[in-house]
């Protein structure tokens, strides 16, 4: 096995000691005949294949780099069980694997996983009690071209075109192996209350024991401020609020702020009969998001959102970064440039991006991926999709939106058609029922039904060109002038709200321009021109009267795509400094 390039911790968010990667060289096998069910390709099947796992076989990284669409492909390895692990209890994690995903370890049925952007875990401590040899893990994906698959920007068609690219079939997070005591969480939840200077820990345990705890301990800079030891009676969820406090008095809170991330950490420990039988390691951050007056507040002060469009993608990798340093790298670009957030653009991105988004405090707007067909499967995909980002995602502080619908995709009609308008209403009440932490951008761009944001698309090249409904929040409402789309939904008044101009620039240098590679409203011939066109209107959009915050397009180049700020190796087009003077420029 060669070393893998993703052997980082795939969830720093969830931390135990006993850990060992399962990415590199496994195995792989296109079926383009869909004959490996019947054939039992999960028992002794050859596959005349490899591919470096947690890449996709389209991208480089994978060793395959092919561009030939395939339904359903097949993966398997080998592993041993490691021998600090052999008396705990094993999970099989997989970070996320497009779309359909079913699992077998030797030759026996482990269960399947549906949605191409979440994780999922199989217990296999009783299938690998006693082994001593090596264990084959099989796995096959199937990735149809469907339109009722939440699939984003990955193309719908063989090939990529306009603003969709190429498509990841399989693996394309990290996969792992973890070791956990006999009674252990299956899920963590803290919701912060800066105003009592405490966290709400919900912690549910996979089974109910008998003599049971959960100790929750608290630090700062490696001072205790917080211990708490709750017993286990008749349910396997416990609830608690944690004030922190430094010797026995309350001490000032440590605020999470853009720029300013001060970060908790917390232990959770397991107890039976008071010894500890598991330890996982987290962190939180104590902020508050709401709104007032027109504008969007953190921790009950005004912000100013200046946030970048980023849809993650890699020339190498694809959706995966190919490595840690580079998902850091892309935080650290962003702040440099002055931004203090990025809209995730359909996608929920790997959580490594987020811990480096806690870490060096950067906003994230969480996005969910479009389908493309509105039909009864689509509804359904979308919602499992957003509650399971929301579980995964729940506690980063960096997260201060969600968005489930983009530019009415998936919802073509929303504007006056009732059946769309309910499942954006739908999806923005479930967004609040799991996560009441967070605002949400019902339909971003345009025609928004229930939301708590009015968001606007406009790609105007220069000021002089700007409609004059944006002097006044009744012309805005009115209709977007620079998409000639309607803002609200029919039915729908979102007078008061906060409005954020949350897609506009794109600009491309000829350079990089022509044939298949498009930006907006033609090409720049160099760096000079660049600068005064998004100086411009960059300016002209923050001086505009009601908005609070705005979002170029984009980070990167994303394949023929080529607006970005940083070509897609990320490299800069223009200097940095010079963007960062515009942004931060009153």
């Amino acid at each position: 096995m060669t070393q893998p390039l993703r052997n980082e911790h795939p969830r720093p968010d969830r931390v135990r000691s006993h850990w060992c990667t399962l990415n590199g060289t496994w195995a792989f096998a296109f079926d383009q005949d869909k004959r490996g069910l019947k054939e039992r390709w999960y028992r002794g099947h050859t596959f005349d294949k490899t591919i470096e796992v947690p890449f996709v076989y389209q991208s480089k990284l994978s060793g395959i780099d092919s561009q030939e669409h395939c339904d359903v492909v097949w993966y398997r390895r080998e592993f041993y069980i490691p021998t600090e692990m052999a008396d705990q209890r094993r999970l099989l994690h997989f970070g996320a694997v497009d779309y359909q995903a079913d699992v077998w370890l030797d030759g026996q049925y482990l269960g399947g996983h549906e949605g191409g952007y979440t994780p999922f875990t199989f217990d296999i401590t009783d299938l690998t009690e006693g082994a001593e040899g090596p264990l084959t893990l099989v796995v096959r994906c199937e990735d149809r071209l469907d339109f009722d698959q939440p699939r984003g920007k990955q193309s719908y068609r063989p090939e990529p075109f306009g603003c969709w690219y190429t498509p990841s079939t399989g693996i394309w997070q990290s996969v792992w192996l973890e070791g956990v005591g006999a009674y252990y969480p299956v899920d963590i939840r803290l919701t912060p209350c800066v105003e009592r200077g405490s966290v709400k820990a919900e912690i549910s345990l996979n089974e109910l024991p008998a003599n049971a705890a959960v100790r929750l301990t608290a630090s700062f800079n490696g001072d205790v401020v917080a211990r708490q030891e709750v017993t286990v009676e008749s349910d396997r969820l416990i609830q608690t609020d944690m004030y922190l406090r430094r010797n026995g008095e309350i001490e000032g809170i440590h605020m999470w702020w853009p720029g300013r991330p001060n970060l908790y950490d917390l232990r959770v420990e397991t107890l039976v009969d008071g010894v500890v039988c598991d330890t996982v390691d987290t962190y939180f951050g104590m902020r508050k998001i709401g709104m007032t007056g027109g504008y969007v507040t953190i921790n009950n002060h005004v912000l100013d959102q200046r946030l970048i469009l980023d849809q993650g993608y890699w020339p190498d990798g694809l959706l995966t970064a190919p490595s840690d340093d580079a998902l850091r790298a892309d935080v650290e670009l962003t702040l440099k440039m002055g931004y203090n957030g990025a809209r995730k653009h359909q996608k929920f991105e790997d959580p490594r991006y987020l811990y480096w988004a806690d870490k060096l405090g950067l906003i994230v707007w969480g996005e969910l991926p479009s389908a493309y067909w509105l039909r009864d499967s689509q509804k359904r995909n979308m919602m499992r999709d957003m509650a399971e980002a929301i579980r995964r995602d729940y506690n980063h502080p960096c997260l201060m939106v969600w968005v489930p619908l983009n530019e009415s995709w998936g919802v073509p009609f929303i504007q006056d058609d009732r059946e769309a308008q309910k499942l954006a209403d739908a999806l923005y009440a479930m967004v609040h029922s799991l996560d009441g932490t967070r605002l949400v951008s019902g339909n971003d761009g345009w025609e928004e039904a229930a939301t708590d944001l009015v968001t606007i698309h406009d790609y105007t090249a220069w000021p002089e060109q700007l409609k004059p409904q944006y002097g006044s929040e009744e012309g805005i409402l009115k209709g977007n002038p620079g998409s000639g789309r309607i803002v609200s939904a029919e039915g729908y008044d979102h007078t008061g709200k906060p409005k954020l101009l949350t897609e506009y620039g794109g600009i491309a240098m000829a350079a990089d321009a022509g044939g298949d590679n498009w930006g907006y409203n033609g090409a720049v011939t160099d760096e000079a021109a660049f600068l005064k066109r998004f100086e411009a209107i960059t300016q002209a959009f923050k001086h505009m009267p009601g908005f609070s915050g705005y979002c170029y397009t984009q980070l990167t180049d994303v394949f023929q795509e080529v607006n970005g700020l940083l070509d897609m190796n990320r490299r800069p087009k223009v200097s940095l400094e010079e963007i960062r003077r515009i942004n931060l420029q009153r």
